[in-house]
């Protein structure tokens, strides 16, 4: 095993004194421990692209624990990337509900028809054709392929950043042009060739597990005679973060129309947040105005309904990654047919035993939770 140089070019620090760094030394000591002590998870028990493709879109942003039982649903269903290709999206995103990040379910989804479509159902092992895929990016693209094709690739993820800024004791900000090609140079220098694959998983791992954002287990750390930030103690500071403002705050309100025990639903663009998903009908509280003449604003607008508000049902709150919501739900009576338009492209009846069938946003799911259904009839298409 050999590990790279860093680039000579690179201007940090750690770069300029690099005889001081043992990069094959940290990546033997990386491995064995990999080899000793990685979690037995599903996605590691295989080499499919395919699946290790699926694992990898799944957990970016998302945690193992709540990643495992989606992906084992998912696959069920989705076996082969021919199976993705051939399901429809309302199927996917049902599948994919809870998981949050939807983009990344349309955009596998959109991949899965291309891989079909162009390549025949096989999985381009060229970085170059695989980043083309709809949806993948730098860090998926050396993930599954140093992981499924044992090509030499590094892949950098939010663990990795965190380990190898604290491993060289990087001071600078590792989200900037300049911090994300440094970053690169160190995970580069310490590539073994043949084993990039299992090197990769053992920095998420441990980035994952002991080399913790807040409060690192310093001491069980493989590398720890090689930190460069534990030994001038300032592991907690490391990496470098901008300060974050408070996360804005949005009014909304919804609408809970019934006809004949099915609730009105609407499904939003495919494309941008949440797109592709079903949620009640409704919108944002302008300011200076009342819940009632929102919700009669907003039907009237994009479904073309005229409706009378009735109570207040429910107030549900919801945080996303950039801000929060706080959703009013109420009781409303229609006139007319609904005609989406503006954000949405499609409307159904919901019954009762069909929720499961749509891919529902997460204000969805927490207002129907207070709602009690009187019909478990199949709902009416538009």
């Amino acid at each position: 095993m050999s590990a790279q140089q860093p680039p000579s070019g690179s201007e940090t620090h750690l770069a300029r004194r690099q005889n001081t760094i043992h990069y094959a030394a940290i990546t033997t000591s990386l491995l064995a421990w990999y080899h000793a002590h990685r979690r037995d998870l599903p996605w590691r028990r295989t080499s499919d692209p395919y699946h290790v493709w699926v694992a990898e879109v799944m957990l970016q942003q998302t945690q193992v624990s709540t990643v495992i039982p989606y992906y084992e649903r998912f696959l069920a269903r989705f076996p082969t990337v021919e199976a993705l290709a051939k399901a429809g999206l309302d199927e996917v995103l049902a599948l994919w509900q809870g998981l949050g990040y939807y983009a990344r379910a349309r955009s596998l989804y959109a991949a899965a028809k291309v891989v079909c479509e162009r390549y025949g159902g096989v999985i381009p092992s060229s970085p170059k054709e695989f980043r083309a895929l709809p949806g993948v990016g730098q860090y998926t693209t050396g993930a599954v392929l140093s992981i499924a094709f044992g090509q030499d690739m590094v892949a950098i993820d939010g663990n990795v950043v965190r380990v190898l800024c604290r491993l060289f004791d990087y001071g600078h900000d590792p989200t900037t042009a300049a911090g994300r090609k440094d970053i690169r140079h160190y995970a580069e220098a310490l590539l073994p060739y043949g084993q990039a694959g299992d090197l990769n998983q053992a920095m998420m791992e441990l980035g994952a597990t002991v080399c913790l954002p807040r409060a690192p287990h310093c001491t069980e750390c493989p590398l720890g005679q090689f930190c460069c930030a534990r030994s001038l103690g300032m592991q907690e500071t490391r990496p470098v973060t901008k300060g974050q403002g408070k996360s804005p705050h949005r009014k909304l309100v919804a609408a809970l129309v019934e006809d004949e025990g099915k609730i009105l639903i609407v499904r939003r663009l495919p494309k941008g947040l949440l797109g592709g998903l079903w949620e009640l009908p409704g919108g944002e509280v302008l300011t200076d105005e009342g819940h009632p003449q929102a919700l009669e604003r907003v039907l009237c607008a994009n479904l073309g309904l005229d409706v009378t508000v009735g109570a207040e049902i429910a107030v549900v709150r919801h945080a996303y990654t950039h801000f929060r919501v706080t959703v009013h739900l109420y009781r409303c009576e229609m006139r007319g047919t609904p005609t989406p338009s503006g954000p949405w492209d499609g409307f159904r009846w919901l019954a009762p035993g069909e929720r499961g069938a749509y891919g529902l946003t997460g204000v969805t799911v927490k207002a129907l939770a207070h709602v009690r259904f009187s019909s478990p009839e199949s709902p009416a298409e538009s």
